[in-house]
This record gives C-alpha cells, structure tokens and sequence, in this order.
C-alpha cells in the first residue's frame, strides 16, 4: 500500500493546528480567572494599605512610609517576609487539620468573587443563585478555621475556632433571609432606572442595615473579632501559627472584607451604574455610543469607588469603636438582628402582595 506523501502532511498539519486550537482554547479560558485573582491581589494590597493609612490618621502617628512610596510597599514587603519565615508545626497537634484550615479558609472566599459583576457583561458566572451561592460558599471558611483551632492543640486556639463557628452560624441566617435567588447582575439593572434614587438603599434600609452588621461580624471585624481577641485568647486560632499560613489568615480576612463591600456595593448601591438618571448621562457623556471598552473600564471605575468608599466605613468602624463580649455579640444576632430580619421579609412579602 502506497501512501501519500502529501496527504500525510495534510493530516500532520490539521492535528497540529487542532492542538493549537485546543491550547489557545485552555488559555483563553484562563486568562479572565487570573485577571481576576491578580486584580483581587491589588485590591488587597491597597485596603491593606488604606487601613494603616487610616489608622495612623485617627491616631495622630505617622503610618508607613518607607517601603516605597508613601509606603505603597509595605503590605509587599510584609508579604514576602511571611514567606521567608519558617512554619513551625505544633509537636502534638493534628499536622493535617493543622495545614488545610488556612487554605480552606482562602479558597472558599476568592470561591464567592465568581458572582461579582465588576461591569456589564464582566462578571465570571452570572448565576441565578448568585447572592445566595456566596452566602453558602463563604460558610465554609469557619470550617478552617475551626480545623486550624482544634488541630493546633491548643485551649486558646480551640475557643478562637468556636467561636469562628458560633459567630458565622449566627449572623449567617440574617444575611439568608436578605438574599434571594437573583442574579446579581439582574438586581444591578433593577436599580439602574432611576439612578441614585433608584438604590436598594432606599427601597430596603433595614435590609442594609441589618446586611451592613452583618457583614462586618462575617468578617470578624472589630467591634466583632472575638475569634481572635488579643486580650482573651492570645491569638486566637491563629495563635500557633507562622510564616506563610499565618499570613494566609490575614489575606482571608482582606479578601472577606473586599468580598462583602463588592456585594454591599451590588446589592444596595447600584452597583456599576452611575448615580446620576440615565437621561441625564446619555444626554451629557453619550455613554449609548462609547464602545464597549471605554465602558466597561467606566463600569469598574464606579464600582471600585462605591466599594472602597464602604471600605473606608468598615475602616474606621475598627478603630473607633470597642470589642463586645462575646455574649453581646451573640446576643445581637440573634435576639435582634434576626428578629428584624424576619420582620422585614415580612413587610417587604406583604407590599409586594399588596401591589399585585
């Protein structure tokens, strides 16, 4: 049998141009995740930043300022020393727990970015359950932090993790009685008709209420971070860590932090969309005939403005008010907040029943 030469080369070239094809499809489909993940990592380093910024303001001291410059750097610096520090493991704790309880805690929060429309059309998975998707996801993180508590062997560390748990379980039900199975760029478009006023801000304000506290007992910000009240527990559970994973546990909490002012942002504030009418834009700037390019950077510009501007709010709550005790703090979820949740589900059900 005599083969072709020609042919065989037909077929070697359209194998090769097939796994071209499927190598460009592979990157293709990397490159928005990892827009993402770099883009997560500046926004960290800048709240970092921020807060020591902030801080030193409300103080009346000097913040960072020689780690480049105005001490943009610093945040880096502290970075890549964690890396470089030794990870010492507790002789008689569960090495295991141990290890995957800061990790758990990182991946299940940059989980909950998949959801976020950071513009038109620049979201990563517009689900129907977007909101709710991140409330689930993100209730995973006190699982590592309970491992990481119970796995150190350690009394101080083994309370931090229940508490962890117990704050998460009871301002988690508040924030699943204020969400609901929209996408979240639906709920974005839903506030876009009126502009400023059109925001959930003024249609639910116990809903953002209640979402705002929430939220910050979500991140175990101060006045809610009794897990690892300094005072009580040492450290909390992240007393018997070092180097890289005890860094893993700050950069957990940045990211839960920027995560629930992108939802605050989506949810209550309009999200991408400019807070002036729409008449008004597209008679002043033409927004209808930009292209979609110039449009989308304006979209990311809004929403990034609307979050650090709730960032700055979750700032300098931090430093301005006191710990609660622990009993307190429990007490507020759920002899308070979630009363008034429930309270507003039902006067939000019954106006909606009534316009029909």
């Amino acid at each position: 049998m005599i083969i072709d030469t020609t042919e065989v080369q037909d077929i070697n070239s359209f194998s090769r141009l097939e796994s071209f094809k499927e190598f460009y499809g592979i990157i293709w489909m990397l490159v928005p995740i990892l827009s993402l993940v770099l883009g997560i990592t500046i926004g960290v380093l800048v709240i970092v930043w921020l807060e020591r910024e902030i801080s030193a303001g409300i103080q009346q001291r000097i913040g960072p300022e020689y780690a480049g410059p105005l001490g943009i750097l610093q945040a880096l610096a502290d970075g890549t020393k964690l890396i470089f520090k030794e990870n010492i493991l507790p002789s008689r704790g569960d090495t295991r727990l141990f290890s995957i309880g800061p990790s758990i805690a990182v991946i299940s929060i940059l989980l909950s970015y998949s959801v976020i429309p950071f513009s038109y059309h620049l979201v990563l998975s517009d689900l129907n359950i977007g909101v709710f998707l991140w409330i689930a996801i993100s209730s995973i993180a006190p699982i590592g932090l309970l491992m990481s508590g119970y796995g150190s062997n350690n009394k101080y560390s083994f309370l931090g993790g229940l508490r962890a748990a117990a704050q998460s379980i009871s301002y988690e039900i508040p924030l699943t009685l204020l969400s609901n199975s929209s996408s979240t760029v639906d709920i974005v478009e839903a506030q876009s008709k009126y502009g400023f006023w059109g925001w959930n801000l003024w249609r639910q304000p116990i809903g953002f209420f209640v979402f705002l506290i929430s939220s910050l007992a979500e991140c175990e910000r101060l006045p809610f971070d009794l897990p690892e009240a300094e005072e009580e527990l040492v450290a909390g559970y992240q007393t018997e860590y070092s180097g890289i994973k005890f860094g893993l546990f700050y950069v957990a909490s940045y990211l839960n932090l920027l995560v629930s002012s992108l939802f605050v942002t989506v949810l209550y504030l309009g999200g991408w969309k400019i807070s002036i009418p729409y008449i008004f834009i597209l008679e002043l700037f033409e927004i209808n005939k930009v292209g979609r390019v110039f449009g989308t950077t304006i979209g990311i510009f809004i929403t990034l403005a609307k979050t650090y501007l709730f960032l700055f709010i979750s700032i300098t709550t931090r430093w301005t008010l006191p710990r609660l005790r622990m009993d307190q703090l429990l007490n507020l979820g759920w002899k308070f907040l979630l009363p008034l949740s429930l309270g507003n589900l039902l006067l939000t059900t019954s106006s909606q029943l009534l316009s029909l």
